[in-house]
Protein backbone atom coordinates (compact mmCIF):
# COMPACT_ATOMS: atom_id res chain seq x y z
CA UNK A 1 0.00 0.00 0.00
CA UNK A 2 2.81 2.42 0.88
CA UNK A 3 4.54 1.67 -2.40
CA UNK A 4 1.32 2.31 -4.39
CA UNK A 5 0.68 5.56 -2.51
CA UNK A 6 4.24 6.69 -3.23
CA UNK A 7 3.90 5.90 -6.93
CA UNK A 8 0.57 7.78 -7.14
CA UNK A 9 2.11 10.80 -5.40
CA UNK A 10 5.04 10.78 -7.78
CA UNK A 11 2.66 10.57 -10.77
CA UNK A 12 0.63 13.52 -9.48
CA UNK A 13 3.78 15.57 -9.07
CA UNK A 14 4.83 14.86 -12.63
CA UNK A 15 1.34 15.82 -13.85
CA UNK A 16 1.56 19.17 -12.07
CA UNK A 17 4.95 19.81 -13.59
CA UNK A 18 3.58 19.08 -17.07
CA UNK A 19 0.65 21.48 -16.55
CA UNK A 20 2.92 24.25 -15.31
CA UNK A 21 5.30 23.67 -18.18
CA UNK A 22 2.41 23.84 -20.68
CA UNK A 23 1.23 27.15 -19.20
CA UNK A 24 4.72 28.58 -19.42
CA UNK A 25 4.98 27.57 -23.08
CA UNK A 26 1.59 29.18 -23.88
CA UNK A 27 2.62 32.37 -22.11
CA UNK A 28 5.85 32.48 -24.10
CA UNK A 29 3.99 31.82 -27.36
CA UNK A 30 1.44 34.58 -26.59
CA UNK A 31 4.21 37.03 -25.75
CA UNK A 32 5.95 36.22 -28.99
CA UNK A 33 2.67 36.67 -30.93
CA UNK A 34 2.03 40.05 -29.31
CA UNK A 35 5.54 41.18 -30.03
CA UNK A 36 5.30 39.99 -33.62
CA UNK A 37 1.88 41.66 -34.00
CA UNK A 38 3.16 44.97 -32.68
CA UNK A 39 6.20 44.68 -34.91
CA UNK A 40 4.00 43.81 -37.88
CA UNK A 41 1.75 46.81 -37.30
CA UNK A 42 4.76 49.06 -36.89
CA UNK A 43 6.25 47.86 -40.16
CA UNK A 44 3.03 47.75 -42.19
CA UNK A 45 1.00 50.67 -40.80
CA UNK A 46 2.27 53.09 -43.50
CA UNK A 47 1.01 50.62 -46.10
CA UNK A 48 -2.37 50.04 -44.38
CA UNK A 49 -3.09 53.69 -43.55
CA UNK A 50 -4.13 54.80 -47.10
CA UNK A 51 -6.49 51.84 -47.32
CA UNK A 52 -8.08 52.70 -43.97
CA UNK A 53 -8.45 56.34 -44.97
CA UNK A 54 -10.21 55.33 -48.19
CA UNK A 55 -12.63 53.03 -46.35
CA UNK A 56 -13.49 55.73 -43.79
CA UNK A 57 -13.97 58.35 -46.53
CA UNK A 58 -16.34 56.06 -48.45
CA UNK A 59 -18.39 55.39 -45.31
CA UNK A 60 -18.66 59.11 -44.54
CA UNK A 61 -19.79 59.86 -48.11
CA UNK A 62 -22.41 57.11 -47.96
CA UNK A 63 -23.71 58.50 -44.67
CA UNK A 64 -24.00 62.00 -46.18
CA UNK A 65 -25.86 60.63 -49.20
CA UNK A 66 -28.31 58.79 -46.94
CA UNK A 67 -28.85 61.98 -44.91
CA UNK A 68 -29.51 64.01 -48.08
CA UNK A 69 -32.03 61.40 -49.22
CA UNK A 70 -33.91 61.66 -45.92
CA UNK A 71 -33.89 65.47 -46.18
CA UNK A 72 -35.49 65.34 -49.63
CA UNK A 73 -38.01 62.71 -48.60
CA UNK A 74 -39.18 64.47 -45.45
CA UNK A 75 -38.76 68.22 -46.14
CA UNK A 76 -41.46 69.36 -43.70
CA UNK A 77 -39.62 67.82 -40.77
CA UNK A 78 -36.55 69.85 -41.66
CA UNK A 79 -38.54 73.07 -42.12
CA UNK A 80 -40.29 72.70 -38.82
CA UNK A 81 -37.04 73.15 -37.00
CA UNK A 82 -35.79 76.04 -39.13
CA UNK A 83 -35.42 79.40 -37.40
CA UNK A 84 -37.81 82.24 -38.12
CA UNK A 85 -36.65 85.16 -40.21
CA UNK A 86 -35.79 88.24 -38.24
CA UNK A 87 -37.95 90.63 -40.28
CA UNK A 88 -41.58 89.99 -41.15
CA UNK A 89 -44.46 91.92 -42.70
CA UNK A 90 -47.63 91.74 -40.59
CA UNK A 91 -51.27 92.69 -41.07
CA UNK A 92 -51.97 94.64 -37.89
CA UNK A 93 -55.70 95.17 -38.45
CA UNK A 94 -58.27 92.39 -38.67
CA UNK A 95 -60.16 92.02 -41.93
CA UNK A 96 -63.92 91.35 -41.93
CA UNK A 97 -65.10 87.83 -42.69
CA UNK A 98 -66.85 89.09 -45.84
CA UNK A 99 -65.70 91.65 -48.41
CA UNK A 100 -67.49 92.85 -51.54
CA UNK A 101 -66.26 93.38 -55.06
CA UNK A 102 -65.56 96.95 -56.21
CA UNK A 103 -65.66 98.21 -52.62
CA UNK A 104 -62.50 99.53 -50.92
CA UNK A 105 -60.89 96.93 -48.67
CA UNK A 106 -61.24 98.15 -45.10
CA UNK A 107 -60.60 96.62 -41.68
CA UNK A 108 -63.28 95.10 -39.49
CA UNK A 109 -63.70 98.53 -37.87
CA UNK A 110 -64.06 100.19 -41.28
CA UNK A 111 -60.55 101.67 -41.02
CA UNK A 112 -57.67 101.44 -43.54
CA UNK A 113 -55.82 98.12 -43.34
CA UNK A 114 -52.45 98.66 -41.65
CA UNK A 115 -49.31 96.69 -42.53
CA UNK A 116 -46.13 96.84 -40.44
CA UNK A 117 -42.58 95.61 -40.83
CA UNK A 118 -41.70 93.89 -37.56
CA UNK A 119 -38.42 92.84 -36.00
CA UNK A 120 -39.40 89.45 -34.58
CA UNK A 121 -36.46 89.36 -32.15
CA UNK A 122 -37.62 92.42 -30.19
CA UNK A 123 -41.24 92.28 -31.43
CA UNK A 124 -41.23 95.92 -32.50
CA UNK A 125 -41.91 97.85 -35.70
CA UNK A 126 -38.75 98.61 -37.70
CA UNK A 127 -38.71 102.41 -37.89
CA UNK A 128 -35.20 103.48 -38.86
CA UNK A 129 -33.48 100.94 -41.15
CA UNK A 130 -33.55 101.08 -44.98
CA UNK A 131 -36.27 98.42 -44.83
CA UNK A 132 -38.59 100.84 -43.01
CA UNK A 133 -39.20 102.70 -46.29
CA UNK A 134 -39.36 99.67 -48.58
CA UNK A 135 -41.97 99.11 -51.30
CA UNK A 136 -44.53 96.39 -50.62
CA UNK A 137 -46.66 94.48 -53.13
CA UNK A 138 -50.17 93.30 -52.20
CA UNK A 139 -51.28 89.97 -53.71
CA UNK A 140 -54.22 87.56 -53.39
CA UNK A 141 -53.56 84.19 -51.74
CA UNK A 142 -55.56 81.00 -51.57
CA UNK A 143 -57.70 80.87 -48.44
CA UNK A 144 -56.13 77.57 -47.38
CA UNK A 145 -52.60 78.97 -47.32
CA UNK A 146 -51.13 78.88 -43.80
CA UNK A 147 -54.32 77.37 -42.42
CA UNK A 148 -52.08 75.53 -39.93
CA UNK A 149 -50.89 78.94 -38.67
CA UNK A 150 -47.19 78.34 -39.21
CA UNK A 151 -44.79 81.09 -38.27
CA UNK A 152 -42.61 80.68 -41.36
CA UNK A 153 -42.72 79.41 -44.94
CA UNK A 154 -40.48 79.53 -47.97
CA UNK A 155 -40.57 82.13 -50.71
CA UNK A 156 -41.57 79.39 -53.16
CA UNK A 157 -44.47 78.23 -51.00
CA UNK A 158 -45.76 81.79 -50.81
CA UNK A 159 -45.43 82.36 -54.57
CA UNK A 160 -47.18 79.08 -55.41
CA UNK A 161 -50.20 80.12 -53.30
CA UNK A 162 -50.79 83.39 -55.17
CA UNK A 163 -54.18 83.34 -56.93
CA UNK A 164 -54.46 84.78 -60.43
CA UNK A 165 -57.59 86.05 -62.15
CA UNK A 166 -59.93 83.71 -63.95
CA UNK A 167 -59.58 83.45 -67.71
CA UNK A 168 -61.15 86.43 -69.41
CA UNK A 169 -61.40 88.40 -66.16
CA UNK A 170 -59.59 91.49 -64.95
CA UNK A 171 -56.77 91.20 -62.38
CA UNK A 172 -58.22 90.20 -59.02
CA UNK A 173 -57.13 93.45 -57.36
CA UNK A 174 -57.63 96.95 -58.71
CA UNK A 175 -56.21 100.19 -57.38
CA UNK A 176 -52.97 100.71 -55.47
CA UNK A 177 -51.50 97.20 -55.22
CA UNK A 178 -48.15 98.73 -54.30
CA UNK A 179 -47.62 100.68 -51.09
CA UNK A 180 -44.55 102.37 -49.66
CA UNK A 181 -43.72 101.98 -46.00
CA UNK A 182 -43.05 105.06 -43.91
CA UNK A 183 -41.37 104.37 -40.60
CA UNK A 184 -42.10 100.67 -41.12
CA UNK A 185 -45.86 101.21 -41.54
CA UNK A 186 -48.09 101.27 -44.63
CA UNK A 187 -51.84 101.44 -45.33
CA UNK A 188 -54.19 100.04 -47.96
CA UNK A 189 -56.05 103.14 -49.07
CA UNK A 190 -57.49 102.46 -52.51
CA UNK A 191 -57.64 98.78 -53.38
CA UNK A 192 -60.59 96.51 -54.17
CA UNK A 193 -61.46 93.04 -55.47
CA UNK A 194 -62.84 92.71 -58.98
CA UNK A 195 -64.12 89.13 -58.64
CA UNK A 196 -65.76 87.02 -55.95
CA UNK A 197 -64.21 83.99 -54.26
CA UNK A 198 -67.01 81.49 -54.94
CA UNK A 199 -64.96 79.71 -57.63
CA UNK A 200 -62.24 78.70 -55.16
CA UNK A 201 -62.41 75.28 -53.51
CA UNK A 202 -62.79 76.75 -50.02
CA UNK A 203 -64.58 79.88 -51.34
CA UNK A 204 -62.08 82.11 -49.54
CA UNK A 205 -59.10 84.37 -50.18
CA UNK A 206 -56.33 85.87 -48.10
CA UNK A 207 -54.26 88.97 -48.71
CA UNK A 208 -50.49 88.67 -48.88
CA UNK A 209 -47.80 91.34 -48.59
CA UNK A 210 -44.25 90.92 -49.86
CA UNK A 211 -41.27 93.20 -50.44
CA UNK A 212 -40.38 94.03 -54.02
CA UNK A 213 -37.15 92.44 -55.24
CA UNK A 214 -34.09 94.51 -54.24
CA UNK A 215 -36.32 96.74 -52.13
CA UNK A 216 -34.92 98.06 -48.87
CA UNK A 217 -31.24 97.82 -49.77
CA UNK A 218 -30.59 94.52 -47.97
CA UNK A 219 -30.11 90.92 -48.99
CA UNK A 220 -31.71 89.55 -45.84
CA UNK A 221 -34.99 87.78 -46.56
CA UNK A 222 -38.13 89.41 -45.17
CA UNK A 223 -40.94 87.01 -44.28
CA UNK A 224 -44.11 87.78 -46.22
CA UNK A 225 -47.24 88.93 -44.41
CA UNK A 226 -50.49 86.93 -44.58
CA UNK A 227 -53.94 88.13 -43.53
CA UNK A 228 -56.79 86.08 -42.09
CA UNK A 229 -59.09 84.34 -44.58
CA UNK A 230 -62.33 85.90 -45.83
CA UNK A 231 -65.04 85.53 -48.45
CA UNK A 232 -65.54 87.96 -51.31
CA UNK A 233 -69.09 88.39 -52.58
CA UNK A 234 -70.44 90.31 -55.54
CA UNK A 235 -71.15 93.99 -54.95
CA UNK A 236 -74.89 93.53 -55.42
CA UNK A 237 -74.96 91.60 -52.15
CA UNK A 238 -73.62 94.61 -50.27
CA UNK A 239 -76.91 96.45 -50.67
CA UNK A 240 -78.42 93.90 -48.26
CA UNK A 241 -75.50 93.90 -45.84
CA UNK A 242 -76.14 94.53 -42.13
CA UNK A 243 -74.06 97.21 -40.43
CA UNK A 244 -72.15 96.44 -37.24
CA UNK A 245 -72.73 98.72 -35.48
CA UNK A 246 -75.50 100.48 -37.44
CA UNK A 247 -75.53 104.27 -37.72
CA UNK A 248 -78.51 106.24 -36.43
CA UNK A 249 -79.47 107.37 -39.93
CA UNK A 250 -79.16 103.88 -41.46
CA UNK A 251 -82.32 102.34 -42.85
CA UNK A 252 -84.05 100.26 -40.20
CA UNK A 253 -83.58 97.06 -42.22
CA UNK A 254 -79.84 97.30 -41.53
CA UNK A 255 -80.70 95.88 -38.09
CA UNK A 256 -80.60 92.14 -37.53
CA UNK A 257 -83.91 90.24 -37.90
CA UNK A 258 -85.36 92.87 -40.25
CA UNK A 259 -85.21 91.92 -43.93
CA UNK A 260 -85.18 94.59 -46.59
CA UNK A 261 -88.69 94.97 -48.06
CA UNK A 262 -89.84 92.13 -45.84
CA UNK A 263 -93.03 91.91 -43.77
CA UNK A 264 -91.50 93.47 -40.64
CA UNK A 265 -89.88 96.23 -42.67
CA UNK A 266 -93.22 97.20 -44.23
CA UNK A 267 -95.06 97.08 -40.89
CA UNK A 268 -92.44 99.34 -39.28
CA UNK A 269 -92.78 101.75 -42.21
CA UNK A 270 -96.54 101.89 -41.59
CA UNK A 271 -95.73 103.22 -38.11
CA UNK A 272 -93.25 105.81 -39.48
CA UNK A 273 -90.23 103.80 -38.32
CA UNK A 274 -87.84 104.09 -41.23
CA UNK A 275 -84.41 104.60 -39.62
CA UNK A 276 -82.43 103.08 -36.80
CA UNK A 277 -82.95 106.31 -34.86
CA UNK A 278 -86.76 106.00 -35.23
CA UNK A 279 -86.54 102.41 -34.03
CA UNK A 280 -84.50 103.29 -30.93
CA UNK A 281 -86.76 106.21 -30.07
CA UNK A 282 -89.86 103.97 -30.20
CA UNK A 283 -88.02 101.27 -28.22
CA UNK A 284 -87.43 103.76 -25.36
CA UNK A 285 -90.86 105.40 -25.44
CA UNK A 286 -93.10 102.42 -26.19
CA UNK A 287 -91.26 99.06 -26.15
CA UNK A 288 -94.48 97.02 -25.87
CA UNK A 289 -95.98 98.82 -28.84
CA UNK A 290 -92.83 98.14 -30.86
CA UNK A 291 -92.98 94.44 -30.04
CA UNK A 292 -96.62 94.27 -31.09
CA UNK A 293 -95.75 95.91 -34.41
CA UNK A 294 -92.95 93.53 -35.32
CA UNK A 295 -93.87 90.45 -33.28
CA UNK A 296 -90.16 90.13 -32.49
CA UNK A 297 -88.51 90.45 -29.09
CA UNK A 298 -85.47 92.70 -29.71
CA UNK A 299 -82.65 92.52 -27.23
CA UNK A 300 -80.97 95.87 -27.73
Amino acid sequence: MDLKRALDSEADGEQDLLVQDSKRRKAVVNSVKEAMGARYMQLNLPKIEPFLRKVIQEEVQNALIRHAHVTQRYPLQIKAGSPRHRYQLCFKTELPQTLFTNSPIKSQNNQPVRICLTDTIVNQVVTSSPLSSARVEIVVLDGDFNSDERTSWTEIEFAESIVREREGKRPLLSGDVEIKLAGGVGYLTDIAFTDNSSWRRNRKFRLGARLFVSSGGTEERVQEGVSSSFMVKDHRGESYKKHHPPALLDDVWRLEKIGKDGVFHRRLADFSISTVQDFLRRLVIDPEGLRSVSNVDYNL
